[in-house]
């Protein structure tokens, strides 16, 4: 039935956005860490990646999330010439998280979630529909 093939993409999209509410959570948490010796790397934000996985046995394409990789961009510099961390210009290294970045990926998760989540419903809401008629 092509209304449980909509259901299992639809869950699908639910999983996949959950892991990169989790991920995102992660990276929010972690924003103000910096580095704790002089050369070590504070927390360096992670990126969800997705991949569309065609499930062979029900004929459906769905999407996954395939992995959790680090953003290579450069890691910020603060001046705390006292910190025990700091180098020897007096700079310490700040996590490479942006606070705006992280709320706007939120965002488009959360969307993406409800939009996902609002066509499993319209889905077992058609499926209910149809049972009725044939009772």
């Amino acid at each position: 039935m092509d209304l449980q093939k909509a259901m299992m993409a639809s869950a699908a999209g639910l999983r996949a956005q959950s892991v990169r509410m989790r991920v995102i959570s992660e990276n929010i948490a972690n924003q103000d860490s910096v580095a704790t010796d002089p050369g070590a790397d504070p927390y360096r934000r992670k990126i969800v990646t997705f991949q569309t996985e065609m499930d062979r046995a029900n004929g459906v394409e769905t999407v996954k999330a395939t992995g959790v990789e680090f953003d290579q961009k450069e890691f910020g510099k603060k001046y705390d010439p006292g910190n025990p961390a700091a180098d020897s210009a007096g700079y310490i290294k700040t996590s490479n998280v942006n606070g705006l970045i992280e709320l706007m990926d939120m965002r488009q998760a959360q969307r993406t979630y409800q939009s996902n989540l609002n066509a499993l419903e319209a889905s077992r809401r058609m499926a209910t529909m149809t049972l009725d008629l044939l009772r």
